[in-house]
């Protein structure tokens, strides 16, 4: 059996905890991650059969069930993960019933999964019904989507288009566009239906004066979504009244989607 502290996707999970909180983006125990793992994979560290405990889930998942994931756990630290992964994260499979999760590794502390795990599986379930590959959803508190969040109207197709505007890459890295939720009380059922059901059509979806959730095949790539729309969040939120010289056209964005071969959401572009 190999040494778990050495497993690639337990580095994964520290390396992405660590520059989330670097960067400011999950405060105290704010934030979460889950991480679909194969079973094959997580065998050459631990010993599948050896089951700690079994806790509730509080939804039925029968989609995932056997599925293995790693995940971080309620009301932990980011900037603890690093030093103390045994008991920050725990590795657990969604059992037969998929209401229960069977607990093989982590939590040392006695601990279980972040609170918002129902909301995690549900879009793992929404994004693998539309991409098989997806692998990692991802939870964080960007300071400027935040800020935008408050400044901007409630509407996907704007919200969308004033991000694409903002810089060159936006509509290269995110060209499906970004799904918006109203206000909700997190960590609740209610909310992790309507995130999953935006996740459907977008891999990236704001919660309004909360946060964003993003899904991707990959850590690079989920990190890679939330970065970007954070940095053209930025950008909206240090022009916002100022008088414009220069702006990316809807035509532009056109040109932009052309050249690249995007499968984009011309819907949010209005073109003559």
């Amino acid at each position: 059996m190999k040494n778990i502290f050495d497993a690639p996707f337990l580095k994964e999970m520290e390396s992405a905890t660590a520059n989330m909180y670097r960067l400011g983006w999950d405060e105290r125990n704010g934030g979460n991650i889950s991480y679909l793992l194969n079973e094959e994979d997580v065998g050459e560290y631990i010993y599948l059969e050896h089951i700690i405990r079994k806790i509730p889930i509080g939804f039925e998942a029968p989609e995932l069930a056997g599925r293995i994931l790693i995940v971080t756990g309620t009301g932990k630290y980011f900037k603890n993960v690093k030093s103390d992964p045994e008991t920050n994260l725990g590795i657990i499979r969604i059992g037969k019933d998929g209401s229960t999760a069977e607990l093989l590794w982590g939590w040392d502390d006695g601990g279980k999964f972040t609170s918002e795990l129902p909301a995690h599986l549900m879009s793992h379930i929404a994004r693998l019904s539309v991409n098989p590959e997806n692998r990692i959803i991802m939870h964080c508190h960007p300071d400027y989507t935040l800020a935008m969040s408050q400044l901007h109207e409630i509407d996907e197709k704007s919200f969308t288009r004033d991000l694409w505007g903002q810089m060159t890459e936006s509509i290269v890295v995110f060209p499906d566009g970004v799904g918006v939720l109203p206000w909700m009380v997190c960590g609740n059922n209610e909310i992790g239906v309507a995130t999953a059901n935006k996740m459907k059509d977008y891999r990236l979806v704001i919660w309004t004066l909360h946060g964003i959730y993003g899904a991707g095949r990959n850590m690079d790539e989920t990190f890679g979504l939330i970065e970007t729309v954070e940095k053209a969040a930025k950008q909206y939120i240090l022009t916002y009244r100022l008088e414009k010289k220069n702006t990316i056209t809807d035509e532009n964005l056109a040109e932009l989607a052309k050249a690249f071969n995007l499968n984009y959401r011309k819907d949010f572009l209005d073109l003559k």
